[in-house]
């Protein structure tokens, strides 16, 4: 779509931009969900980083959490999925939704992070274009929810408050003095009940005196609204989050499948939808939510959520966990063999460059590491060993002075950029598949075990035309080995110069 076609539809109705990316004009079912999926997840370190945050990794399962929140917003309540998110993450968001069987044309990107706030105005916006009256259920992406029947029962309760104006908050029934949740008192019987304030993550004590009172619930942060209600609450109480969020939408452009929102969107504060609007809401209802809850904000908050062994154990990842006389203990290992001797109440999580110990009572407070690294300048922080890229992967194997060692894998269809290096030259060696080498002018096709040589200064490439991952051996050497060494000469992606 050319970019004013795209600006139009925002503006001045027409076909409008719900109904142009569900791509069939058909009509659309109850409620259009928006999920969220910005967070970086540093209470989660060393499994959790910026690159590669939580809701991407598989906790709970054989998909990731956020392929499980995906798969939550489909039946016939929903409507099309939409994902809000930031522009780092794009192209996992896609793969991610595409390996779900779901469709990855939905997918808005922020120019810059402004907390749920902004993010929630541009999901009403987005729906009030198709119809005025369309719900909207605002979610995170990370949370995990052991019985999707039970959350749909939910949402099906609020849908009538939402209709008739309410705006619809989903809380948790706690069962345990949780200081690092906000929390909810309501007052009223039945499935619905109305909510009579917010409580920002409490004190012990007052956590304590609140599960004795009863009446409170955990903040899910999970928002249900018709799109036209909630717009006339920022036009009340936050005007100039509103006034950003449509010139973020008129300034919207494409990127291959991607929907960049405009600069102006930086200009809106970053606040969360609780603070802007709903402290403030005149008519706010609150739908309890039984069952097994999570928003993984935690190693301990993971180990409780999980299913665990007659001695209180969890384990997880592909790695072999021994556990000799242990209670009470998570442990998760991406490789390494892990043993867990006469230990309690700990959290062990072992990846290939990085190791967490700790006990359970301090798990979290992991994200004070996550900051000391940053404030170190370690990469251990924002990115893992292995790099995903959307061609594929990279992982350093080993590296020493002037040298490195990669292993590359290229995902069928998949293509590196048109590059060049300053400092470096590389030696490659297919070791699985069928690769297209690009050096210079010329162009050939590599099968396992055949190799070459890119000295430095000359433009490369590879592709993968074949139908299964490719794999290759990447040998480095000179002076300067950094991912900044990198002169981008063409990219398929439309990637920026570090990407």
């Amino acid at each position: 779509m050319a970019e004013d076609a795209f600006r139009g539809s925002i503006l001045y109705g027409g076909s409008g931009f719900l109904e142009h990316l569900t791509g069939d004009g058909k009509r659309m079912r109850d409620i259009s969900p928006f999920i969220l999926c910005g967070g970086s997840g540093t209470r989660l370190w060393p499994l959790s980083r910026e690159a590669f945050p939580k809701q991407f990794h598989k906790l709970t399962g054989a998909e990731t959490l956020f392929q499980q929140t995906c798969r939550r917003f489909t039946g016939d309540l929903f409507g099309d999925l939409f994902v809000l998110s930031n522009h780092r993450h794009r192209f996992l968001i896609a793969e991610q939704l595409e390996a779900s069987g779901l469709p990855a044309t939905n997918i808005v990107l922020e120019p810059v992070s402004r907390n749920t706030a902004p993010a929630a105005c541009i999901a009403a916006l987005l729906a009030v274009d198709a119809d005025p009256d369309r719900l909207v259920l605002l979610s995170p992406s990370d949370h995990m929810i052991a019985d999707t029947d039970v959350f749909a029962t939910a949402v099906t309760a609020g849908l009538g408050p939402a209709r008739a104006g309410a705006l619809v908050i989903f809380g948790i029934t706690p069962d345990s003095p949780h200081t690092g949740y906000g929390y909810i008192e309501a007052e009223g019987d039945g499935p619905v009940l109305t909510v009579k304030r917010f409580v920002e993550k409490p004190s012990r004590e007052a956590a304590e005196a609140y599960l004795d009172q009863g009446g409170f619930y955990w903040n899910a942060g999970i928002f249900l609204f018709r799109a036209k209600v909630l717009l006339e609450l920022f036009e009340t109480d936050a005007p100039d989050i509103l006034a950003a969020c449509r010139l973020a939408l008129q300034g919207a452009v494409e990127d291959l499948t991607f929907k960049v929102l405009g600069e102006a969107y930086g200009r809106a504060p970053s606040i969360s939808l609780d603070y802007a609007i709903a402290e403030r809401a005149p008519n706010i209802a609150c739908v309890p939510l039984t069952g097994s809850w999570s928003d993984a904000g935690s190693w301990s908050a993971v180990w409780n959520f999980m299913d665990k062994d007659v001695t209180g154990n969890v384990t997880q990842g592909e790695g072999e966990i021994i556990l000799e006389a242990t209670r009470n203990s998570f442990a998760y290992s991406e490789q390494p063999c892990v043993a867990l001797l006469g230990m309690e109440n700990v959290v062990v999580v072992a990846m290939e460059d990085a190791v967490l110990v700790a006990p359970k009572d301090y798990a979290e407070q992991v994200k004070g590491v996550v900051e000391q690294l940053k404030s170190n300048g370690r990469s251990h922080a924002l990115q893992h060993n292995r790099v995903y890229r959307p061609w594929g992967w990279y992982q350093t194997l080993n590296r020493g002075e002037r040298y490195q060692v990669k292993c590359i894998m290229v995902k069928p269809g998949g293509k590196l950029s048109l590059q060049s290096h300053h400092h470096r030259s590389e030696h490659w060696i297919v070791v699985k598949g069928t690769l297209e080498v690009t050096k210079g002018a010329e162009t050939v096709l590599l099968s396992e075990n055949q190799s070459t040589y890119i000295p430095i200064g000359e433009p490369h490439r590879l592709a993968n035309p074949g139908k299964i991952p490719a794999f290759l051996i990447e040998v480095q050497s000179g002076s300067y080995l950094d991912e900044s060494d990198i002169v981008r000469l063409d990219d398929i992606y439309g990637r920026g110069p570090h990407e």
